[in-house]
C-alpha cells in the first residue's frame, strides 16, 4: 500500500477527529499513564486493514505498540483478538475511533466481498469492484475488495475504456463510440461497451468490443446474450447485482460480475477495543 498516499488520508481524518484537542482525554487522563489492550471482533466476518490499524498508531505517537493477533483476509469470530495495543494512554485514545473507522469499514468491504465470492464458488465467474466508491477511501476499498477474494475493476477513469449509456448517445451510436475509441485511446487498453438489449449486444460484437457488459438483464436473457457472444468477447453482469441471486447469475456463463454494493452501502464490521483493567 502506498504510505504516502496513506498517511495523507490518516492525518486528514486524525486532524478531522481531533479538531484543537481532545478535551475529555486531556482532562482526565495523566500526561504519563500508559494504558494496555486489546481490539476484538464483536460480529463474524473476515478481518481488513492491519497496516492502516498501525500505521494511525504510528502516526499518533511512535512509543504505541501494536501487535497483530490475525492478517488481512482472516476470518474472524465474534470475540476474536485482532490486535494486542499499548502505550501512552492518551496517543492511543487519541488515534482509537480514527483507526477504528477505518478498519471496521475495510473489514466490512472484505466481509461483503468475500460473501459474493463464496456464493459463485466452483461457476468460473470472477466478482469485481466498480467505482461506486466513498470519495478519498478508493485505495482503501479496492483492497479490501481484494483481500475479500475478489477482483478489482479499473481503479480510476483513466486504467480503461468503458462506454456507457451516455457515451453512447453522445458519441452517435455503437459502431461510432468504438470507432473513436480505437483511433484516439491507446491499442493497449481494451475497449469495454455496456449493452442493455440483445441488439446492442450484436451491435457492439459487430464493432469489435473487447468487453460487453450486460447491464440490468434478466438471468434469461444474460444467458441468451452468453450464447450470442460465443467467447468473442468477455463477459460482464453488472446493475443492482447486491440485490441479485449471484449464483443464479453466475450459471449464466457470465465472467464477471460487477458489484457496487461491495463499497457504496457497506455494513461495517462491528470492532472495538477495551482496555485491560
Amino acid at each position: 500500500m502506498d504510505f504516502i498516499g496513506l498517511d495523507r488520508l490518516i492525518l486528514d481524518a486524525l486532524a478531522e477527529d481531533l479538531g484543537t484537542g481532545d478535551i475529555t482525554t486531556q482532562s482526565c487522563i495523566p500526561e504519563d499513564a500508559v494504558s494496555s489492550g486489546t481490539f476484538r471482533a464483536k460480529q463474524d466476518g473476515v478481518f481488513c486493514g492491519m497496516e492502516v490499524l498501525t500505521r494511525v498508531f504510528r502516526l499518533v505517537d511512535e512509543k504505541v505498540t501494536v501487535t497483530p493477533l490475525v492478517k488481512d483476509g482472516d476470518e474472524v469470530k465474534k470475540g476474536d483478538g485482532i490486535a494486542d495495543i499499548t502505550g501512552p494512554s492518551r496517543s492511543v485514545l487519541y488515534g482509537e475511533r480514527v483507526a477504528l473507522n477505518l478498519v471496521q469499514h475495510m473489514s466490512g468491504v472484505a466481509t461483503a466481498t468475500r460473501r459474493a465470492v463464496n456464493a459463485v464458488e466452483g461457476t468460473g465467474a470472477i466478482i469485481v469492484d466498480t467505482r461506486k466508491m466513498t470519495p478519498g477511501l478508493r485505495v482503501l476499498e479496492k483492497y479490501a475488495v481484494k483481500a475479500g477474494g475478489g477482483n478489482n475493476h479499473r481503479f480510476n477513469l483513466a486504467d480503461g475504456v468503458l462506454i456507457k449509456d451516455n457515451h453512447i448517445v453522445a458519441a452517435g451510436g455503437i459502431a461510432q463510440a468504438i470507432s473513436a475509441v480505437r483511433r484516439n485511446a491507446p491499442h493497449t487498453l481494451r475497449v469495454e461497451i455496456e449493452a442493455e438489449t440483445v441488439d446492442q449486444v450484436r451491435q457492439s460484437l459487430d464493432a469489435g468490443a473487447d468487453i460487453i457488459m450486460l447491464d440490468n438483464m434478466t438471468n434469461e436473457m444474460m444467458a441468451e446474450c452468453v450464447r450470442l457472444i460465443g467467447g468473442r468477447a468477455i463477459t460482464e453482469a453488472s446493475g443492482n447485482m447486491g440485490e441479485r441471486d449471484l449464483r443464479a447469475v453466475a450459471e449464466t456463463g457470465i465472467n464477471y460480475i460487477s458489484i457496487g454494493a461491495l463499497t457504496h452501502s457497506v455494513t461495517a464490521l462491528d470492532i472495538s477495543l477495551k482496555f485491560s483493567k
